[in-house]
């Protein structure tokens, strides 16, 4: 076998010859992760919506609180049971094909329940089943984001690009919860999901004409893709041909079985408890326990995302820094876990303010901080095994996304309960430390897996 046969079989893309390595370089990785954050954020806005069109949703359709958290945890049922078989498609054809059909499907399936709301008696259980289908169309998003960000940037950036693609969460907030508050309040929350799917459909248009492997973009230079070939890039076709008739069930025993994965899967499930707490009860915490009319929750909720932004920005940048270091990856990855996820629970000092100025402050620090410790995916590009990056991508957001299940239930019964929101801040406090204890010691040494079925 000669090396580029060896070096394919490994997974990693063939090195770019010498004499061209002085090729002026382009930087088409920067249009990717754009493109990466620009989908990831519309993403997040259609499950933010329910957050902004929920109050109006109860009451034209008659739901309560408790429902409403069952109709938001409807997102997560879906989400989860669509993981394994969306992981399993992005290493079997592909994250190109997967990604593209994806964003179609779910943006289409925004548009429709804005239509279902016109369905009077089966108005309810239609939506219910659409918000099923778009999250399961979903599913391989993410898992996606992180092949795709294992293809194109190599070690010493990857924590950054993660960090990217994992922050479009917090810009959705700052650029859409507004316009989606205006939309509700003025023409109607139906209008929310009619403009989030037109939205989705025409970036879907857009973007077979922007991703490729890096290999067959047309306008790579070989000075690129050196110095994300130096990196240990992982090559999508290589690792792809290098696996056909691959068996899922005894890799998914080996991840199963394996302390990092372990770990990885419930500290995605803990930092998860955050963004979900985030993306539907905090606007309408906002709204209902510090009475703030509708249009304001949707301008002062951007305050609190931009920060998450810059602190996921800061955190991806901060790991990054320890990796050229020469710090070890679990250094790396897990200092801005520690520090984002104390900080994070700083969030119950909201429970001791009555201005609005304050409660915005501490939702803002915790924000900053849950953003600076979201190294989650960064970890799992560092860590999946390189023939199965999807498939172990989508394991952990199984477990991460579990939350999705869990938070909206659990808090929608703590305020029907109690009455407060006090108890659902304490339950997010407590996730980040759980976050602490399983990326920390639970997960051990940072370091790719190896799968027993290739050695």
């Amino acid at each position: 076998m000669n090396s580029y046969s060896q070096i394919a079989n490994a997974g990693v893309i063939p090195a770019v010859p010498a004499e061209v390595a002085g090729t002026k370089r382009t930087h088409i990785r920067y249009v990717i992760i754009g493109l990466l954050f620009l989908v990831g954020s519309i993403n997040y806005a259609d499950r933010a919506i329910f957050s902004i069109a929920g109050p109006k949703m109860m009451d034209s359709l008659g739901l309560n609180m408790t429902h409403l958290g069952y109709l938001m945890s409807t997102f997560g049922w879906a989400y989860v049971l669509g993981q394994l078989p969306g992981g399993w498609l992005l290493d079997r054809f592909g994250y190109k094909r997967v990604y593209i059909g994806s964003f179609c499907l779910w943006s289409f399936c925004t548009l429709l329940i804005g239509m279902a709301g016109f369905l009077e008696s089966i108005a309810t259980p239609s939506i219910f089943m659409l918000v099923f289908l778009l999250s399961l169309c979903e599913s391989p998003s993410f898992p996606a984001n992180a092949r795709i960000v294992s293809a194109w940037f190599p070690n010493k950036e990857r924590g950054t690009a993660a960090a990217i693609f994992t922050s479009a969460q917090y810009f959705a907030l700052v650029l859409f919860l507004p316009i989606m508050s205006w939309i509700s309040q003025n023409v109607g929350w139906q209008a929310v999901y009619w403009f989030m799917g037109a939205l989705g459909v025409a970036l879907a248009l857009v973007v077979p004409f922007v991703l490729h492997s890096p290999r067959k973009h047309p306008k790579i230079s070989p000075a690129e893709l050196e110095l994300i070939t130096s990196g240990g890039a992982i090559d999508e076709s290589g690792v792809r041909e290098s696996k056909q008739g691959l068996p899922m069930w005894p890799c998914l025993k080996q991840l199963l079985t394996n302390r990092l994965v372990l770990g990885i899967m419930l500290g995605q499930f803990f930092v998860n408890v955050l963004i979900w707490f985030f993306t539907t009860w905090f606007p309408i915490y906002l709204a209902q326990a510090r009475h703030l009319p509708l249009v304001k929750v949707g301008f002062l909720a951007t305050v609190p995302a931009i920060s998450g932004f810059l602190g996921g920005i800061i955190g991806g940048v901060l790991s990054d820094y320890l990796v050229r270091k020469q710090c070890s990856l679990s250094v790396a990855r897990k200092t801005p876990i520690v520090i984002g996820m104390l900080l994070a629970m700083t969030i119950l000092g909201c429970i001791f303010v009555d201005s609005t100025a304050g409660v915005v402050a501490f939702l803002s620090l915790a924000f900053f901080g849950k953003g600076v410790g979201a190294q989650g995916w960064a970890v799992v590009t560092d860590a999946a095994p390189r023939e199965i990056v999807g498939l172990c991508g989508s394991l952990c957001n199984i477990a991460g996304n579990m939350a999705g299940i869990v938070t909206p239930i659990v808090i929608g019964y703590i305020v029907a309960t109690t009455g407060s929101f006090d108890g659902a801040l304490v339950f997010v406090a407590l996730a980040a430390l759980g976050a602490i204890f399983s990326f920390v010691f639970l997960a051990g040494k940072i370091e790719r897996v190896q799968l027993k079925l290739f050695k």
